[in-house]
């Protein structure tokens, strides 16, 4: 019997909310070093060191990571110290908590999630890092204003 022979009926890869997850750190595995991915990676343990993903990491809600995380896309629900970088987006579900900078061209925050660092919005719609078009920039006076005025009109 051969050990590592896949079968017919079984899949080359996970699927995980949509996403082909073609590696996993399980949740009782520890990896120390420099991990490349090419796809998708899913961290349900403790990963320490350096991480580059080609697509998405999704960290879980038992995972583990205290590196510095280059990606496309982030998924965190579990605990992430570190650097992430990713270059599309970044979603931080709930029971995440993040200790480190973002750099990302948007950003999903759900309520519950803690975040300890610096943001960095890249790619905004006017091109440049940082810019906010002139329209979009009010004290937060005027705004809380303009919210008031719309419950007194319902």
């Amino acid at each position: 019997m051969a050990v590592f022979k896949q079968r017919d009926d079984e899949p080359e890869t996970f699927q995980a909310g949509g996403d082909r997850v073609n590696t996993i750190i399980g949740k009782d595995t520890t990896f120390s070093g420099t991990l490349e991915v090419s796809g998708t990676l899913r961290v349900d343990g403790v990963l320490k060191g350096e991480v580059n993903v080609s697509d998405t990491i999704a960290v879980g809600p038992t995972g583990q990571v205290d590196a510095n995380v280059k990606t496309k896309n982030a998924v965190i629900s579990g605990s992430v110290k570190g650097n992430v970088h990713a270059t599309e987006k970044v979603e931080l579900q709930a029971k995440a908590n993040i200790t480190g900078d973002l750099t990302t061209k948007a950003l999903v925050i759900e309520q519950g999630a803690l975040f300890h660092g610096n943001c960095n919005m890249q790619g905004t719609s006017t091109g440049t890092p940082g810019h906010v078009k002139p329209e979009m920039a009010r004290p937060a006076n005027q705004v809380k204003a303009q919210l008031e005025t719309t419950e007194k009109v319902r």
